[in-house]
């Protein structure tokens, strides 16, 4: 803080004169004594106009009179008594008029010394002062960053206090969520236990029925072992007429295969006999249609005896053809029948 000059208190004090003595004379008049008595400065018109600049250019000087009169009245001192004669008070007067003089001038060289002084100790505390003030500006610029980073902790605490709004709500939805999920899982344990009840008692009755069950498993098994032992008898007895059934039936096939072949030995002289007896069979077609066509021509003559002799003659003919026909037919029927028969056997 750079020092303050002695115009600059000067005019200080003046303005808080101005506020205390409205009047122009009372406070030219008190400028004067504040000149005069604390700065040491002897008071004049124009140095009084330029400090205060009120009213016109005798207010200053009507003051500085005044001033200067009652100062001299004030300096000069008058001895009064009765019997004292009056060269003699004026001579007193003057004595204590030089001794309150002599005294001013000591004071006033007092006064100095201690503005000297005053001085030192106003550029001490004025140094004092600039570094206090270089002080509270490095502490200003500290508190400059410390609000700012006071401003980005608040920052931050309103980000957090967001955050922990929004935790507190995630909180309260989690605890909602927690408190539906514990209902549930209780809802959940009581049809669990029920669950389990009705197990317990669904397997208490399969027990029951499994035990039940082996029971008559039990007595099936030993059912079905006699059954199987009867059976097995059964199918000893039955392997034996088997084995005997075997043994007849191959006799008997042996047989039948010995018959075939005797009936096939039959059958070739059977087929050789067809085969005359088919020779013969058209030999007797031809003559049957030689026959035939004789008796058409026959019936075209009109000799009834003719007539009745051949009619009679083809009756004959005829019948005989048809019984070897018949005959042929029946052997032709049989030859196969057998070979079947004996081929099945």
């Amino acid at each position: 803080m750079p020092p303050v000059s002695q115009d600059t208190a000067i005019a200080t004090d003046i303005q808080a004169l101005r506020e205390r003595f409205p009047q122009t004379q009372a406070l030219y008049r008190e400028v004067c004594a504040l000149l005069f008595f604390r700065y040491g400065v002897t008071p004049t018109a124009n140095r009084l106009y330029q400090l205060v600049r009120k009213g016109s250019m005798s207010a200053p000087a009507q003051a500085l009179s005044a001033f200067w009169e009652e100062l001299r009245s004030k300096s000069r001192t008058k001895i009064e008594h009765p019997d004292l004669p009056e060269a003699l008070g004026v001579e007193a007067g003057n004595l204590v008029a030089l001794l309150w003089t002599k005294a001013q001038a000591a004071a006033q060289e007092s006064l100095t010394v201690f503005r000297q002084e005053a001085e030192l100790a106003v550029s001490k505390a004025q140094a004092d002062a600039t570094a206090f003030q270089q002080a509270r500006d490095e502490q200003l610029r500290a508190a400059a960053q410390l609000q700012d980073a006071l401003d980005g902790a608040r920052q931050q605490i309103d980000v957090q206090r967001e955050e922990l709004a929004a935790a507190r709500e995630a909180r309260t939805s989690l605890a909602e969520r927690l408190e539906n999920a514990s209902n549930e899982i209780r809802l959940q344990q009581s049809q669990l236990e029920a669950a389990r009840r009705d197990f317990a008692a669904e397997l208490q009755k399969l027990h029951a029925a499994a035990a039940l069950s082996e029971e008559r498993t039990r007595a099936m098994e030993k059912r079905l072992l006699v059954e199987l032992d009867r059976e097995r008898a059964n199918a000893a007895r039955l392997q034996k007429a088997l084995d005997a059934a075997r043994a007849e039936t191959s006799r008997a096939a042996e047989q039948h295969r010995q018959a075939l072949d005797a009936l096939q030995l039959a059958l070739s002289d059977s087929r050789q006999q067809n085969g005359v007896l088919e020779g013969t069979v058209q030999t007797l077609t031809a003559s049957l249609d030689r026959a035939e066509r004789q008796v058409e021509a026959l019936q075209a003559q009109p000799a009834p005896a003719v007539v009745q002799g051949t009619e009679l003659g083809s009756q004959r003919a005829w019948d005989k053809v048809a019984k070897r026909r018949a005959a042929r037919r029946e052997r032709s029927k049989e030859a196969p029948t057998l070979a079947r028969r004996f081929g099945r056997a």
